[in-house]
């Protein structure tokens, strides 16, 4: 049940799929105001006195139809396995993955490592045979991010401590383009067109880059710590995350600053967008996930079920879910509408990167796992087989 407070006034509006109704009362039982300053909060409720009015109402998964509406979240996932995928190189000093990332089909896997290398993987979502990969050796750093042409299933970008952008072919492994900057590139993120890419580095300073040309159309330094890039569904809004517990909203192409929102009481570490255009999230050291309403830029709702700084979150192919992770020992996955934790996959070690496919629910997780000798296991996992 969703209920809008405006300022402790006693008078609450009841939202049933478009129709409203009016009470007084209410016992809130799960509840986390978001720390900026707006007009108006949504929280969750559990009212006895409207039991029986929700009891005729559909489910807002059934009212969106989704085509796993009828099943039980906890169904859905419970009798789900893993799989672990490794190619990266085993070393005591360090061979963890940083980042995996989906190419637009889902069928083609990316991740990158602390080895200086970045792999493709090709993952049958519905197979059992050995998933095939090819390595792309070249750059002399750490390759601490990754991303996928949203445009074209072969083109694959990738950001490295090096202070180099390469973009390879996904058929050939070879290195199509490449271009120096001025510092160590640590995140990475294409426009929705394919059109651009963005970097930022340690240095905090953001980077536009012209896919055609591959060449840099536009610097833009910050004095903060800036954190976590994305673009909007349309790539009309561009946002970064930052040590000051804030999001900052910026017009694109022009980076110029529309809003900020004052999201978490500590820094804000990582952001993802909602496929559909509805929503965002903001992941924080505070250990809670914020979701944010894109039209009205407000926050409608938090997940707590974590207890550590959140280190990366991402929505499932139809918005449905999000998935967040941090030092804890497993990754939640939760419903986006009622913000309900309905299942979590165990993990070893503190997650780096979490990434669902875009057409199934499969998810890729790689984080910093060591085997029996306390080296790097250079490996990644991806949850949602129906097979072991």
């Amino acid at each position: 049940i969703k209920v809008t407070i405006s300022y402790g006034i006693p008078m609450c509006k009841l939202e049933f799929l478009g129709k409203d109704s009016v009470f007084n009362g209410g016992q809130i039982f799960s509840h986390s105001l978001p720390t900026h300053k707006a007009s108006l909060y949504t929280v969750w409720c559990c009212l006895a006195d409207v039991d029986s009015a929700m009891a005729d109402q559909p489910s807002p998964q059934q009212a969106v139809g989704s085509n796993t509406a009828s099943l039980d979240p906890k169904a859905l996932f419970k009798n789900l396995h893993t799989r672990e995928f490794v190619g990266h190189k085993k070393k005591v000093c360090s061979s963890c993955v940083h980042s995996v990332a989906w190419n637009c089909t889902g069928k083609k896997l990316a991740s990158g490592s602390v080895d200086q290398t970045a792999r493709i993987w090709h993952i049958e979502p519905h197979g059992h045979s050995k998933a095939k990969d090819m390595e792309l050796k070249g750059h002399a750093d750490s390759v601490d991010q990754l991303c996928w042409d949203p445009k074209h299933a072969d083109l694959l970008a990738t950001a490295s401590g090096d202070r180099t952008v390469r973009l390879w072919d996904a058929r050939t492994g070879k290195c199509a383009q490449q271009v120096e900057l001025s510092g160590e590139n640590i995140n990475i993120t294409f426009k929705p067109d394919g059109a651009h890419i963005a970097v930022g580095n340690r240095d905090d300073e953001l980077t536009i880059i012209d896919v055609r040309k591959f060449k840099a159309i536009h610097k833009r330094k910050f004095n903060y710590e800036v954190n976590e890039i994305a673009w909007n569904t349309t790539g009309e809004l561009f946002f970064l995350t930052t040590g000051n517990g804030t999001v900052e909203v910026l017009a694109y192409p022009s980076l110029q600053n529309l809003q900020t929102l004052v999201a978490h009481t500590a820094g804000c570490y990582c952001i993802a967008i909602d496929p559909t255009g509805r929503y965002f999230a903001v992941g924080s050291a505070d250990a809670l996930v914020s979701l944010w309403d894109l039209s009205e830029m407000l926050c409608v709702r938090t997940f707590t079920k974590l207890e550590w700084p959140v280190r990366t979150i991402s929505f499932n192919h139809d918005g449905q879910y999000i998935a967040s992770a941090s030092e804890d020992l497993f990754i939640d996955i939760a419903e986006v509408e009622s913000g309900r934790s309905v299942y979590q996959i165990p993990c070893r070690a503190a997650m780096n990167s979490v990434e669902w496919n875009p057409k199934y629910n499969l998810l890729a997780f790689a984080g910093d796992d060591k085997n029996k000798y306390q080296a790097d296991e250079g490996a990644f996992r991806v949850f949602g087989f129906e097979m072991p």
